[in-house]
């Protein structure tokens, strides 16, 4: 989800469509705090680990 939001970002930067700048980041900050949340041993959604 990070990889991807970092592509849409960097596209929707380089390509100036607002949207995919929007987008790119939402699911960058979304996979980040993911990524935090599964790293300090909490379960989320029920899962122990997200992979």
């Amino acid at each position: 989800m990070i990889i991807l939001g970092l592509i849409l970002f960097l596209i929707g930067v380089l390509a100036s469509i607002p949207i995919l700048t929007t987008i790119g980041i939402v699911l960058l900050v979304v996979g980040l705090v993911l990524m935090l949340l599964g790293r300090s041993g909490r379960s989320i959604g029920g899962r122990k680990h997200w992979f």
